[in-house]
């Protein structure tokens, strides 16, 4: 009788060969991409970025060439590390793009993490501008007409309250002290209780709070009961860091992590306790609320949509081309990239890139005030496009009011596009504020470069059927 795992089928005679003969098909995406690129100059723009935020540079010359072809493949087809360590060794597109069609060697995910890391958001937004001034020269952008607007990325943060915020405070001390370990010789075990039943009590609290608590007496007891608990605990936690600092030699690898995170834990809850008592006193939010214990560096931006007023995270500025390549720019902190501030900063951004003011330039009525209009006359712009409010007269009309209206509506569908899940902007994968940088400007970048070989086979296409 035959065994039901044994197969049915006879064997090969020869073992079948693992290696890949075919070739790619010239015409493939990836293969035109790699094609038109200048290499030598791309790769000089990188080394300078990494070789500005190198700490050190001890150790081998890191392969710049499969490194940032990575980054151009992760941009084009948001993967993960993972992914794209696995497209990489596997796809023969992917190994052409990154240059290793004549070897075998194959970066890890880890190596790949560590460059993104380190060229970070100003690596990948120099990399973008390459893209958009390959655009210009190869004639599918002009910089003589620009659309800007601002816009917010979310970040994968649930929605913030204090009983949360201080939940989550606990929640992540707890797991940090367990983990620092011999760096607190014998009050170790005893700020761990302390602080698991702190943690205990305030899960009973938050319960309460979320599903008994139907008045705002109620709630606003429970809250103060809450924020003397977290007093506490932040007490305990301030007197065994001073008291234990001589011991933090002893830290390797994630203790020293957990170490540097309990700090920062403890100055961003030194901070958030006010604004606490300030919204348990007054009702009121208090300026420069913090949203997530973790990127206390996020923000909350109010929009005024419809559906959803507010949205948190990060600011960005949005430059369109016409040709519909974009340049983004993320907001320092939470007080930048108005849209009274960016209706100017865009332009005089543009100047710096392109070396002279657009002809023309479009702007919604957020960045529209008369100081705005002379200060773009002044820096050159003939066309000036903002759009008024109330009853003022715009400042063109006819068909070049037509055309710059028509451009500017064209930067909301850019925008939409960048959000898809295509591309990532919205709401990325990242745990840091410098991540959600590189996130934002990695989706622009796929964006151009998708969009850059689509307009060159179109092109070529057209030119061939001539």
């Amino acid at each position: 009788m035959r065994s039901s795992t044994s197969s049915s089928r006879q064997g090969e005679l020869f073992t079948r060969s693992r290696t890949s003969a075919i070739e790619v098909d010239p015409c493939h995406p990836l293969l035109q991409l790699t094609d038109r690129l200048d290499w030598e100059q791309l790769l000089a723009t990188v080394e300078q970025v990494r070789r500005r935020r190198l700490k050190s540079r001890v150790g081998r010359k890191p392969r710049l060439r499969p490194l940032v072809g990575s980054v151009l493949l992760m941009a084009t087809r948001r993967l993960t590390l993972r992914d794209a360590e696995d497209q990489i060794r596997h796809y023969a597109p992917a190994r052409y793009l990154c240059g290793l069609t004549e070897c075998d060697w194959t970066p890890d995910f880890t190596t790949l993490h560590d460059f993104v890391t380190l060229i970070g958001e100003e690596g990948v937004r120099l990399i973008n501008q390459f893209t958009v001034e390959l655009a210009v020269k190869e004639k599918l952008a002009d910089p003589t007409v620009i659309v800007a607007d601002t816009t917010a990325q979310e970040a994968v943060i649930t929605h913030p309250n204090e009983m949360g915020l201080m939940t989550s405070f606990l929640t992540a001390v707890v797991t940090a002290t367990q983990k620092v370990g011999r760096a607190l010789p014998g009050a170790a075990a005893a700020l761990v209780k302390s602080l698991s039943t702190t943690l205990a009590t305030a899960k009973k609290q938050l319960r309460s709070y979320r599903l008994f608590a139907k008045t705002k007496e109620a709630k606003n007891e429970i809250l103060t009961a809450m924020t003397h608990l977290v007093e506490n605990a932040q007490s305990q936690l301030g007197k065994t860091l001073d008291s234990a600092t001589v011991h933090k030699e002893r830290l390797v690898q994630r203790g020293k992590v957990a170490w540097e995170k309990l700090d920062r834990l403890r100055a961003t809850m030194g901070r958030l306790l006010p604004q606490i008592r300030s919204w348990i006193k007054t009702g009121r939010v208090a300026v420069g609320k913090i949203i997530n214990m973790h990127i206390p560096a996020l923000y909350a931006i109010v929009r005024g949509k419809v559906g959803k007023k507010v949205e948190f995270g990060l600011r960005w500025g949005i430059r369109r081309l016409r040709g519909g390549f974009v340049l983004a720019s993320v907001a320092k902190d939470r007080t930048d990239m108005q849209d009274a501030d960016y209706a100017v900063r865009a332009v005089d951004d543009h100047i710096a890139l392109f070396g002279r003011a657009p002809r023309g330039y479009a702007y919604d009525r957020g960045g529209y005030s008369k100081e705005n209009v002379a200060a773009l006359r002044k820096r050159g712009v003939k066309q000036i496009g903002l759009a008024p409010r109330g009853k003022v007269h715009w400042t063109v009309a006819g068909r070049v009011k037509d055309r710059l209206v028509r451009e500017r509506a064209q930067v909301e569908g850019c925008i939409g596009a960048m959000k898809s899940p295509r591309y990532g902007f919205h709401r990325p994968a990242a745990r840091s504020t410098e991540m959600m940088g590189v996130c934002g400007q990695r989706a622009a970048l796929g964006f151009n470069l998708n969009k850059l070989v689509r307009e060159i086979t179109r092109r070529d296409r057209l030119a061939a059927a001539a």
